[in-house]
């Protein structure tokens, strides 16, 4: 349910984008409400779309107005209402440095940070609800790998450079 953005110059394709936000969204209220660092369900972020960069929330509104959808599980998105016309037409990649999971034991939360050397582009898919609102985004998710299923039994869909732009163009299901 969360991951991080970087604040300095550790990545400078994340800074590139970072830049294009900035010149995109000068003087708006969006801009000044961009998080970075590490970033919580219904903040306000940098996300690619096939596009440009854009800014947008995290979460989907629930069912009914409750509550915020964050993830999306990859084996049922294409087929659940909820995701259907995102996952056909509307793919983002969400650039983050690293992401978090816990691991549960009983009442006890331990939070482990997964990264690698570069940053990472978690699949995502989006829709603009309205035309006065910025758009909302999920995070697909699969099942975990084996070298992480001890900490917890899903993890983000991370794309590799070579599978980034086939899967904003649609051409990818991303079945990993």
């Amino acid at each position: 349910g969360r991951y991080y953005i970087p604040e300095g110059h550790e990545f400078a394709d994340i800074n590139a984008m970072l830049a294009l936000i900035k010149s995109s969204y000068v003087g708006t209220a969006a801009l000044a409400q961009m998080k970075r660092g590490e970033i919580f369900p219904t903040d306000i972020v940098p996300i690619i779309t096939q596009e440009a960069p854009r800014l947008m929330q995290w979460g989907f509104e629930g069912f009914g107005g409750n509550g915020r959808i964050i993830n999306a599980r990859l084996e049922t998105a294409a087929d659940k209402p909820m995701f259907r016309a995102a996952f056909a037409s509307n793919r983002c990649l969400v650039p983050a440095s690293h992401y978090f999971e816990w691991k549960k034991d009983g009442a006890k939360k331990e939070k482990f940070a997964i990264k690698k050397s570069e940053p990472i582009y978690m699949a995502g898919l989006w829709y603009k609800q309205s035309s006065d609102s910025l758009p909302l985004f999920v995070i697909l998710t699969r099942e975990a790998s084996p070298e992480l299923k001890f900490i917890h039994d899903r993890m983000p869909v991370i794309l590799p450079k070579e599978e980034r732009d086939s899967w904003l163009s649609g051409n990818s299901s991303a079945k990993q």
